[in-house]
């Protein structure tokens, strides 16, 4: 016997426990981190940020994950620690950062100026309050609910629907020409 299995025998601590534990985190981590990073990215604005974001929230929940692991929903715990984190990074940063004027638009058939503007989307994402801003995120990016996004922000469902309704609004009059349904483009085949 070597002394650490000594030790777990006189301490009554069962090596299975926290193993079978780590192992759950592990593929909460693995199947549940691109889904984390994408809010993160879109929370956030930046590719930077959204990793530092993901990293604190999932270092939070990994000291933390025996509990969260027992909680019905792990991942809306995990969801909603994320959001506190991007919440405090936003009250902290919100002064010191520059907002920037986006500057020309592509023309509509340009594919490169699609990247320019979902640049664009995520700079208006950036300019919504941060109620606003999380529960768009929350359901467009996420796909929850109304009463989803009502449990894990703690705010009534009726609230979740004002707060999307006024951030699409205010989307929508940054973006006049995406609000409209676009018209298809007609494209060359070949026979």
């Amino acid at each position: 016997m070597d002394l650490a299995t000594e030790h777990d025998v006189r301490t009554g601590i069962s090596k299975a426990g926290p193993v079978e534990s780590q192992d759950d985190f592990d593929g909460f981590v693995v199947a549940r981190s691109a889904v984390l990073f994408r809010g993160a990215l879109v929370l956030t604005g930046n590719h930077e940020a959204a990793e530092d974001l993901v990293q604190e929230t999932l270092e939070r929940a990994c000291r933390k994950w025996r509990t969260i692991a027992a909680k019905d929903s792990p991942e809306a715990y995990v969801r909603r620690i994320m959001m506190n984190l991007a919440n405090d990074r936003w009250r902290r940063f919100r002064r010191t950062v520059p907002h920037q004027d986006g500057g020309d638009r592509a023309a509509p058939g340009d594919q490169y100026g699609r990247v320019d503007t979902r640049d664009q989307l995520v700079r208006a994402l950036q300019g919504l309050p941060m109620r606003m801003r999380t529960v768009v995120v929350l359901r467009y990016f996420h796909d929850l609910s109304d009463d989803e996004i009502a449990a894990d922000l703690k705010i009534s469902p009726s609230t979740v629907r004002s707060q999307l309704a006024r951030g699409m609004d205010k989307l929508r009059g940054q973006f006049p020409a995406l609000s409209n349904p676009s018209t298809p483009q007609p494209t060359e085949g070949t026979r």
